[in-house]
């Protein structure tokens, strides 16, 4: 379960920011996990759950997950087209086949409030 492993990069990450800003306790984190990123959200929240248990700079903080839509672009026509469902099978603008992920498979620490 490599979101352990995530969870535990996140946790010194969050470790440097408090101490770049003299921060004694985080109170909320917001994580954006795109669909196409490979992280199973539950387990990372689960792996957040237990590792944040023993540490006091976060151990009542609260995780926030942001799940993005995924954006194609089509290679003929550009058109962008969103989707929290499956994989557009075809441009909606111009029928085209061939749709580029272009958003949707990030792992980002958007927002930590602290205090």
């Amino acid at each position: 379960m490599h979101e352990m492993s995530l969870v535990q990069g996140l946790l010194q990450q969050l470790h440097d920011i408090a101490g770049q800003h003299n921060t004694s306790r985080v109170l909320k984190v917001t994580m954006v996990i795109g669909p196409l990123s490979g992280v199973v959200v539950d387990s990372f929240k689960f792996g957040f759950e237990i590792l944040t248990k023993q540490d006091a700079l976060v151990k009542d903080a609260e995780l926030e997950i942001v799940i993005p839509k995924v954006v194609y672009r089509c290679s003929n026509c550009q058109n962008l087209q969103k989707t929290a469902g499956e994989r557009p099978h075809q441009c909606a603008a111009c029928g085209d086949t061939l749709l580029i992920t272009e958003e949707g498979n990030d792992l980002i620490l958007q927002q930590v409030e602290m205090e």
